[in-house]
């Protein structure tokens, strides 16, 4: 099941890395990164949850030192969005929102792969829960104390509930559904879930910009 799932999880991984490069170049805008910054904190966020999850479960080398492609992901995909978050108009919380619904989406996907690679690894289901969302939620933890802020998952907006219960969503029905319905179907929750937060909630403490 889980090899058959392979070529999938790399196609996801390597989207989930575009989509929390962007998350995270955005971010760097609202700072006032310039754009090595953007680029640096890009890369960061878009492998530091995997890489924490591969050094947990002593998977060397770590995915993006074995593999280049996400790097190359996550370089250019920073800089576009960069310049499209500087020529965007401030004030309103535009930025902001296209930030956090980015991030909604990298947070279903790293889950899923995170929890997909810890179950390959042979750990058991409550431990892979617990490794997916530390994929899925790391990147983004690094990306806010870089730039300074609480990272969200410390926040009462259900980010690392969410991931958890996609996760677990996944480990109950995976046995019911075929591998790849299983991953959609806790995607679509999750992202749904994240996104209706986002939708209902705006971060008080911090500029709309």
């Amino acid at each position: 099941m889980l090899t058959s799932l392979a070529p999938l999880v790399v196609a996801l991984t390597v989207l989930a890395t575009a989509v929390m490069a962007a998350s995270a170049a955005i971010q760097a805008v609202r700072q006032g990164f310039d754009p090595f910054g953007a680029v640096v904190l890009a890369v960061v966020t878009a492998v530091g949850g995997g890489t924490l999850r591969d050094i947990l479960i002593g998977r060397f080398p770590v995915f993006w030192i074995e593999d280049l492609t996400y790097i190359a992901t996550a370089v250019p995909v920073a800089l576009v969005s960069y310049m499209a978050a500087r020529s965007m108009r401030a004030g309103g919380g535009r930025r902001l929102r296209l930030l956090l619904y980015l991030d909604a989406v990298g947070l279903a996907l790293f889950t899923l792969i995170g929890l997909q690679i810890a179950l390959g690894a042979g750990v058991s289901p409550v431990i892979a829960i617990i490794l997916g969302c530390t994929t899925g939620i790391a990147g983004g933890m690094i990306r806010d104390v870089l730039c300074g802020l609480q990272p969200s998952v410390l926040k009462e907006d259900l980010y690392a509930t969410i991931s958890l219960a996609g996760g677990a969503v996944y480990v109950v029905w995976r046995e019911a559904l075929s591998p790849e319905t299983g991953l959609m179907t806790a995607f679509a929750l999750m992202t749904f879930a994240r996104f209706y937060v986002v939708w209902r909630t705006r971060p008080r403490d911090e500029p709309l910009v």
